[in-house]
């Protein structure tokens, strides 16, 4: 199945940059739709991307964008909502149910076949957190398409990697914080990185094989919370008192502090998505699926020592050393 062009909803995040970037390297033309062209000036750089300012929520503008499109790929996703109630509010709606059904429905009408589409591991209708039960409404919308539609279901533990809004979280919040308390440092994790996350989207969208299936997509190992912030903390070269808050009244005390914040690195929602371990058992992965470890990804972006060699190594190779 050859495939030329790309609408890539979402696009224009720390995701979406890097699979536009593996559909350029491949040479397949890649439309991304933004409310804001002028906050996405990097991708606009990369050869074979087009930014389009329009509304994606608008079931006319979406028709119009996947003319002349041969695959759509949704990543559109937010983590917070402030409009809190059961099972979801306004916004997880809208992002993560709302859109997958008008984009099911704008497909059927331009004719566009090839969706692939972001959930998050652990999605389920009965999840105990909003997020994930959103997610898990929209991932039924978009299993429900089938065979309509020729669909493939990704499901990633948290991502990591440069710019990446995980480890970079608790860098800065190390470095600025001597104690740390932490909230949930038993929930776990499997974090895989963006660029393995990248190539299976960009892989799996002319590969028949894939249609009608659904992969979880984790990195080798898995670890606590509190092993991941000791683990930056020894990367960015600090030494924080973690206090352990546990998972109830007190780690949720913290969560609605931070829930105040203009920009909040954890929300009470968070804490309940957390209640059920982001993991995989490994029988849904990916075919040929090896992903990176955290260890041999994440020093070269937290490691101060390793930042300064990267930079030193840019500087000898523009100089021909």
């Amino acid at each position: 199945m050859e495939l030329e062009n790309v609408l890539l909803i979402g696009g224009s995040g720390f995701v979406g940059g890097w699979i536009a970037s593996r559909l350029s390297e491949r040479g397949i033309r890649v439309t991304i739709p933004t409310r804001h062209r002028d906050h996405t000036k990097k991708l606009t750089m990369l050869p074979m991307i087009s930014m389009v300012e329009a509304n994606v929520h608008d079931p006319q503008e979406l028709v119009q964008l996947m003319r002349g499109q041969d695959a759509v790929i949704n990543l559109v996703g937010i983590l917070h909502d402030r409009d809190s109630r059961l099972p979801y509010g306004k916004g997880f709606a809208a992002a993560h149910v709302d859109l997958p059904g008008k984009i099911v429905t704008a497909m059927r009408q331009s004719g566009v076949r090839r969706l692939v589409h972001m959930s998050a591991l652990k999605a389920a209708t009965n999840a105990p957190s909003e997020y994930l039960r959103s997610k898990g409404e929209g991932e039924a919308i978009v299993h429900a398409a089938m065979p309509e539609l020729d669909i493939t279901v990704f499901r990633p533990s948290v991502i990591f990697g440069p710019d990446d809004v995980f480890l970079n979280m608790f860098a800065k919040l190390i470095k600025l914080f001597p104690i740390l308390p932490l909230g949930a440092g038993e929930a776990r994790f499997q974090p895989v990185y963006i660029g393995d996350v990248a190539s299976v989207f960009s892989d799996c969208l002319g590969n028949g094989a894939t249609f009608g299936k659904t992969y979880e997509l984790c990195g080798p190992k898995a670890y606590s919370l509190r092993e991941l912030v000791e683990y930056t903390a020894q990367l960015v070269c600090k030494s924080p008192k973690i206090i352990d808050l546990g998972s109830g009244g007190w780690a949720y005390l913290q969560a609605g502090l931070m829930w105040l914040l203009p920009n909040p690195p954890l929300s009470p929602d968070n804490l309940r998505s957390m209640e059920v371990d982001s993991v995989s058992d490994g029988t849904h992965d990916y075919p040929g699926w090896h992903p990176e470890a955290l260890e041999a990804v994440a020093p070269g972006y937290l490691s101060p020592n390793e930042i300064v060699q990267l930079r030193l190594d840019r500087f000898r190779y523009r100089a021909g050393r």
